[in-house]
């Protein structure tokens, strides 16, 4: 910018550029190019001031607006037009101005009621000519031998276009959008590994935007096509964008976490409690998570849609460049548990599962925020969906693929502060019961989050369906998940009073009492070993008085008027095993200790007791302890997922960057074209 002195006054005045000259001019409602027919071939070749035509257009009263509307057509219009000159440089630059003024008038349409975009931008006459003409460029310019400049400019243009409303099905300008599908050339890009490093995130982030466009009312063919995609490379592609996020966000949360235990242990302590787990809205971490959230998205919508995209959730990630590993200047006097396996770990390649179940281990540690909450949930009902199906089963219970996964651990005060587990190698299913585990473990507060709870079991009870119906023995410790199971019980109990005014906790312990029946009734054809059964047993004998405290619960609302009387008397019906195993045995070792004159006996004395009254032990059979109700996304979380939805489309909106194009990177692509 260039600046001269006013003569007599010492002071500065700036000189506008020409193009910011022709923006005021235009805004006025001047039609520069009347008497000017070379007016838009010189204008295209002046570099455009997208901050610039934002702040401009935001000024706009609506008088002015209703002034200036024909220009904003003409604009439009041109721009459009230009997008088949043979001169590179005019078709970028009025690519990158379409951005602008897309993106303002969405803006400026959302601020003044009563102004519809589409008239706005280019009138309700040739809308569909226009837009038609617009995304035949486009997808010529994403399918052909464009630069890559162009390209990422086509992909923040329609990615303008998909964010312009809060409301993705609001959004009219998007019928256009599936009126042409872009479908074909935006999966193309995921085949390719240099496209797909970097163009992938937009283009998946575009892909999940155009799916949710009125899923839930008409027939929309982004659905239907990704549902029925099978190109292996693109498949693969797009679970490799997601995890490479992922795998970035678990690398840099492993540094700190690295860089935590480089101090000593009391600072480390308050690094991790007031740093690396920040739960307020604000706050850096939740910030981290919520910028993944769309990738999130983009993983439920193929796991959902999309049965193929199994197949790529244990497909090694090798197109991905791997993370640098740190530096180790760790004092050798202090104790750092773990610190080479996560080293290990992270120098390993990686697959779309082990990536997300160590993602999903650190988001779980946060509940208590809204939308953290929202994050869990998501990755939960994404768990639900893969634990469902028979293909992802048969990978994650695989003996012979096995992996190493780093699982995080929320820091509480009744365990040491480091107490992340590094899983030896095993398969996956393994590691998703830890993962599973550890959430029943470390969230029992007052504000219990119930509906993740419910989540939480469904997928260990998805788990155990399988496990049982093809007879799948896996060497897991069941009493890791028989101890949190009952001390969730034995919380519930403790804070019935409060808890019972909020919640239904009746359908919560239902669930829990379900999964130790169906343990009980099948567990000789998934447990590791006949001792298996007995350990379990033991437990339930052990913790009996867990048991009786749930019955009591249970009976006392079964037997009043209260909202919860069915559910009650539901949840007593289903003890109705364990409590015949507690009655038969207690009396059993009761008499047996007596005989033998002992009051502490070890656990194996009373196995031993449990294994020689096996026989006269009567059980009931109790139906349907296999069966679930499989996953649906409406009606139950349709309103979640438009709630999610919105704040994806707001945070990706305030993301898209197009006014920051290199121009030397510009024309460095179209001379290595050329």
């Amino acid at each position: 910018m260039t600046t001269r002195k006013r003569s007599g006054s010492g002071s500065k005045r700036q000189l506008k550029e020409k193009v910011v000259q022709i923006y005021e001019l235009f805004f006025r409602g001047d039609d520069l190019s009347k008497n000017n027919p070379s007016f838009w071939d010189e204008f295209f070749l002046l570099k455009p001031k997208v901050a610039y035509l934002e702040s401009e257009i935001q000024k706009l009263t609506p008088d002015q607006l209703g002034v200036v509307r024909d220009n904003f057509n003409l604009l439009f219009c041109q721009c459009i037009d230009t997008l088949n000159h043979d001169h590179n440089i005019r078709v970028v630059y009025a690519m990158q101005t379409l951005c602008g003024l897309v993106s303002s008038v969405y803006k400026k349409a959302t601020a003044e009621s009563g102004f519809d975009v589409i008239h706005l931008l280019m009138g309700f006459q040739v809308a569909e000519e226009k837009m038609q003409q617009l995304l035949n460029f486009c997808n010529a310019f994403l399918s052909g031998d464009s630069p890559e400049s162009l390209k990422r400019l086509c992909l923040k243009l329609l990615l303008v276009f998909a964010t312009g409303t809060e409301n993705v099905s609001q959004n009219t300008l998007l019928e256009y959008v599936m009126f042409t599908s872009m479908f074909e050339c935006l999966v193309q890009l995921l085949c390719d590994t240099q496209s797909r490093q970097i163009h992938g995130h937009d283009v998946v982030i575009l892909l999940t935007l155009l799916v949710n466009y009125r899923k839930y009312d008409s027939s929309n063919p982004y659905i239907v096509k990704l549902s029925i995609l099978d190109d292996e490379l693109a498949l693969n592609g797009y679970g490799q964008v997601i995890t490479a996020a992922l795998m970035e966000f678990c690398r840099q949360f492993n540094l700190q976490h690295l860089e935590a235990q480089n101090a000593s242990w009391l600072s480390s302590l308050t690094n991790m409690v007031g740093n690396m787990f920040i739960s307020e809205e604000g706050g850096v971490r939740t910030q981290q998570i919520r910028a993944n959230n769309a990738l999130l998205l983009a993983f439920y919508e193929a796991i959902h849609l999309n049965r193929n995209f199994i197949t790529t959730l244990a497909q090694i990630q090798t197109d991905t460049s791997s993370p640098p590993s740190p530096i180790n200047t760790l004092n050798a006097s202090q104790p750092v548990p773990d610190l080479s396996s996560i080293l290990d770990i992270m120098a390993q390649p990686s697959n779309l599962l082990v990536t997300f179940f160590q993602y999903c281990s650190i988001v779980m540690q946060d509940t208590k925020t809204e939308a953290g909450a929202n994050t869990v949930k998501l990755c939960l009902l994404i768990l639900s969906c893969i634990a469902e199906d028979q293909y992802a089963n048969s990978i994650m219970h695989d003996i012979s693929l096995t992996f190493k996964v780093h699982l995080h651990k929320l820091p509480m005060r009744h365990r040491k502060p480091s107490t992340d587990r590094t899983t030896s190698s095993q398969p996956l299913a393994s590691t998703l019961l830890d993962l599973l585990v550890e959430f029943v473990m470390s969230h029992m507060m007052k504000k219990l989050p119930m509906e993740l709870y419910l989540l939480c079991l469904g997928v260990i009870h998805r788990i155990l369906c399988y496990q049982k119906k093809c007879r799948i023995r896996i060497n897991y410790p069941w009493k890791d998940l028989w101890a949190a199971l009952i001390t969730l019980l034995r919380f519930l109990v403790q804070h019935e009073s409060n808890l019972s005014k909020k919640m239904n906790i009746f359908d919560l312990s239902l669930q829990v009492t379900n999964i130790f029946n169906l343990f009980i009734t099948y567990g000789d054809t998934f447990l590791p070993t006949p001792g298996s059964y007995d350990e379990l047993y033991y437990e339930i004998i052990r913790m009996h008085q867990v048991f009786d405290n749930v019955y009591s619960m249970g009976l006392r609302y079964a037997t009043g008027d209260g909202e919860f009387k069915d559910n009650a008397q539901k949840l007593n019906n289903n003890l109705i095993n364990i409590r015949a195993i507690i009655k038969h045995f207690s009396p059993k070792i009761e008499q047996w200790l007596t005989s033998q004159s002992l009051s502490t006996p070890t656990e194996d004395q009373i196995l031993d007791v449990v294994k020689k009254n096996y026989d006269s032990l009567t059980l009931k059979l109790q139906d349907s302890l296999d069966q679930y109700d499989r996953y649906s996304e409406k009606p139950k979380h349709t309103t979640f997922f438009i709630s999610m939805l919105r704040t994806v489309v707001n945070d990706t909106r305030l993301n898209i960057d197009f006014a920051s194009v290199n121009l030397n990177l510009i024309l460095q692509d179209f001379s290595s074209i050329s």
